[in-house]
Parts: structure tokens; sequence; C-alpha cells
């Protein structure tokens, strides 16, 4: 699998209307696509609209509570200037960011969203229905919102593939001068997701994208998820907030009596 020199083009679909629990999300983007899906295509949906189809609604008040339930790891924590406590936390998807993925925005009046159940199965089921009911072998994303590690501001990332090759792996081949590519990986889901995101927008009620020029990208529903795209554990360099851990540190260090512990 490699890269492609034709042009990539991304629209967004217009008239996906306001998802409500049990919406049927194969029907909606088939009736948006108006036949305008060919081989190859990538659709990339907000993760919003899956959540809201699949009733991952909770009330807004039950929102600390919410992003406790999800949590299955806290990475680190912030008080902020109005009182609050940002967590980042691993949520039970794997995947670090701030309130565990609750989001309290575009949602209906004194409500809050949780992800996906399985953002990958869901990304399955859409692509396999889109697949039957158009008869074009198509490829969807599950996207999200999240921050990065050392970077202002966010961007949107796969959080669940389906019949897309989520890496590009370009190991063992060699770069323009020559020489051999030992680690280069693209995760190109990720650069899909941020794509889509420039003519989705956050207001403009525009949910789904279409992103055309990399059907080579597109295959089996077998391929591996977006779940593979989270660093295992043992892997994370990172995976306590810097005041976490050294707190760490500094407790095992007192704890062990091996010396004089200072503060920093």
């Amino acid at each position: 699998m490699s890269s492609t020199s034709a042009p990539l083009t991304v629209w967004p679909l217009a008239g996906i209307p306001e998802i409500t629990p049990g919406t049927d999300l194969v029907s909606v983007i088939a009736d948006a696509a108006a036949g305008g899906l060919a081989d190859g295509d990538i659709l990339v949906v907000t993760s919003k609209i899956v959540s809201k189809a699949e009733g991952r609604i909770v009330a807004a008040d039950d929102r600390e509570d919410a992003i406790t339930a999800e949590t299955v790891r806290v990475v680190a924590t912030r008080p902020t200037p109005g009182g609050h406590v940002t967590r980042i936390v691993q949520n039970r998807l794997g995947m670090v960011s701030a309130a565990a993925g609750v989001d309290a925005s575009n949602t209906p009046e004194g409500t809050i969203l949780l992800l996906p159940e399985d953002p990958d199965a869901s990304a399955r089921a859409i692509a396999a229905g889109l697949r039957e009911r158009l008869g074009v072998e198509v490829g969807v994303l599950v996207s999200d919102t999240l921050g990065r590690a050392w970077r202002e501001g966010q961007t949107d990332h796969a959080i669940g593939a389906g019949g897309v090759h989520v890496f590009e792996d370009l190991r063992g081949g060699t770069d323009a001068e020559g020489r051999a590519l030992v680690v280069t990986m693209p995760c190109v889901a990720d650069e899909l997701a941020a794509a889509a995101d420039l003519v989705k927008g956050k207001a403009a009620r525009l949910p789904v994208a279409v992103v055309r020029g990399r059907g080579d990208l597109v295959g089996s529903l077998d391929l591996p998820g977006a779940r593979s795209i989270v660093r295992p554990l043992e892997r994370d360099m990172f995976r306590l907030g810097t005041d976490e851990a050294y707190a760490e540190g500094f407790a095992a260090g007192a704890a062990s009596g091996s010396g004089s512990v200072s503060g920093r």
C-alpha cells in the first residue's frame, strides 16, 4: 500500500438532519450522499451523531459522575481559574483525553454525550450498510476532537475505523534521497479525520464529510480498527502528567527511606 499522486478532494454532506436515539445513520448518510459516492471514498463521521443515534445521552448534572465512570486511569488533573478541575484521563476505549471524551457541546439542553460504546464497531456497521445499500466500496472513520501533548489547540482524530487502513506503513521503503525508512508509519486515519474537520467545522451542522483520492486506503471490513492506534501502556513514555510523576516519585522515595528527599 502506498500513497497516490491523485488529487485529494474533501467535501461535507449537506442535509443531515438532527440525529436522535434510534436514527438509522446508514439511511441518513445514503440519502444525503444522493448517489454521489464512489468506490474508494472515505466518509468521516463525527462521533456526536453516532453517540446520539446510539442513545449515549445522560443528564448534564451527572457530568462529573459520567467522567468518573468512563475513566480507567487518571493521567493529570489541574485546577482552573473558575474553580473547576480539568481531568486528563485514559478512558475505557484506551484514549487519553480531557474529561474522558464526555461532551457538552451541540447537545440537547440539559444533556451531555458519552462517546460511542464501540466506535470501531459503529464505523464497520455504517461502512457495511453503505456498501450494501449503495453498491460502492467505501470506508468509514468515526472522528472526535482531541488535544495534543506539547501543542496548544485541538484537532480531530479517528476513534473508530471500518474498512480503512489506519496506518500507512512505509518502513522498509526509501525516501526521495534513497535513504531507508526505518520508523516511518503515518497515522493516515488521524490525518484524514483532521482534513475532514476543515470542511465540517464545529458549528455548521455538517457532521459527515467525504474524502476522495485515497482509495488505496480502503479495504476489508476486517482491517484493524482505530483501537490499534492507541499506544500500549508499556510503550507509553508519558503515562503521567509532570506534577503527578513527580509526586509519585517523591512518595516512593520517601517510603523507601533510602536517603534524604527534598522538594524541587
